[in-house]
């Protein structure tokens, strides 16, 4: 410090903290009507940056006013450059705070639209804010005055430590970002496992894939293990797809009149029911001479995969509403069994017979010569 601290300084040290304060609530009124008119917008990524902006510009703009009081007082070098230091920090670290949460944000939203559902891929946000993140943290050692190189290097040979204790973790990670990268899995498709799991991908993070089944539980599975089992994947390369539904008449039925009604019932339910496809042909195959009916096959075509349920509901139950108006008969299974008088019983293998079987008369024991009744 050359010289003491006069009115004069705190007064033009005051005027900088404030006009600092005042710019700062002038710059979030102004962000708050801008965030108005981004909400607007289709594009949601103007949402995203002008509400990280929020907190970064009003806390530069607060900062800018200390700096300039910290000028305008008479301080030290040595005071100057440490209050300098710490600003340049505090500011670089809000403005690596903001960066993280816009890129994070917007990758997010990419993801959503890309997907096309609420869910998001939270792996690649992640991802993306610990890059972010970690650049700013160096930037900020290095504007301190502390040299990242040993920091580097201690990772470089840290980092094989590391990988060797978490091997299950980075497997899991490199799978979620193989899966994601080859787009054969993205939240919003319903997929199911050959080991059974089955439902909706809600989100694919950097350890496990959440996947919510039809009852609406979730089910957590490792991302290594969704990448090396075979998946039917049943919203791609299309979200619509067929579903077969069996039936059958009987003999004395005209199959020209079956496939005439089964095709209307059909066209109805495509064209009245929710989920299903409207423009769908309707197509009907026979195919087996059952035991006592003709079989035939339904091809009906759904949106999604958990609207078959109900498609299949409404179609089995018009379908037989239409058949009894129509005097089509769909016999129940029957089995005749003809006996013949006669024959020899079929003897099954293995099977005990459970007819009585005729017990042995006693055999009277030999009575000796010399004690013979007289």
């Amino acid at each position: 410090m050359d010289r003491a601290l006069t009115l004069h300084d705190w007064t033009i040290a005051g005027v900088a903290v404030v006009s600092g304060l005042a710019a700062a609530l002038l710059l979030r009124a102004t962000l708050r009507w801008l965030g108005v008119r981004a909400s607007r917008t289709r594009w949601g990524g103007d949402d995203v940056i002008v509400d990280a902006a929020r907190a970064f510009i009003p806390c530069a703009a607060i900062a800018g006013g200390l700096a300039a009081a910290a000028a305008a007082l008479p301080l030290t070098p040595h005071t100057g450059r440490t209050v300098t230091l710490v600003l340049s920090a505090l500011l670089i670290l809000a403005a690596t705070v903001t960066a993280a949460r816009i890129v994070a944000g917007l990758v997010k939203s990419l993801a959503q639209s890309r997907s096309g559902v609420a869910g998001s891929a939270t792996i690649f946000v992640n991802i993306s804010r610990v890059i972010v993140l970690a650049i700013g943290f160096l930037v900020v050692l290095q504007t301190l005055g502390v040299s990242i190189a040993p920091l580097l290097t201690a990772l470089g040979v840290g980092g094989l430590a590391v990988a060797l204790a978490l091997q299950d973790t980075l497997a899991n990670l490199f799978a979620g970002v193989h899966i994601l990268a080859a787009k054969t899995v993205q939240p919003g498709d319903y997929i199911e496992l050959t080991s059974g799991e089955e439902g909706y991908v809600v989100d694919i993070n950097w350890r496990n894939t959440v996947v919510r089944n039809l009852s609406n539980n979730l089910v957590i599975i490792p991302n290594a293990k969704l990448a090396g089992t075979n998946m039917t994947n049943y919203t791609r390369p299309e979200q619509e797809l067929s579903i077969m539904v069996q039936a059958g008449v009987g003999y004395d039925a005209d199959l020209d009149h079956v496939e005439k009604v089964t095709v209307e019932v059909v066209d109805e339910v495509m064209t009245e029911i929710t989920g299903a496809v409207p423009d769908h042909e309707a197509a009907i195959r026979f195919h087996t001479f059952g035991d006592s009916r003709i079989g035939f096959t339904v091809i009906l075509g759904v949106g999604e995969f958990s609207d078959q349920y109900r498609i299949k509901h409404e179609f089995i139950k018009r379908l037989h509403r239409r058949y009894r108006a129509e005097g089509i008969p769909v016999p129940a299974p029957t089995r005749t069994v003809t006996v013949r008088q006669g024959e020899l019983p079929v003897v099954i293998p293995h099977q005990r017979d459970a007819s009585p079987k005729p017990v042995p008369k006693p055999v009277p024991k030999p009575t000796p010569r010399g004690d013979a009744p007289v």
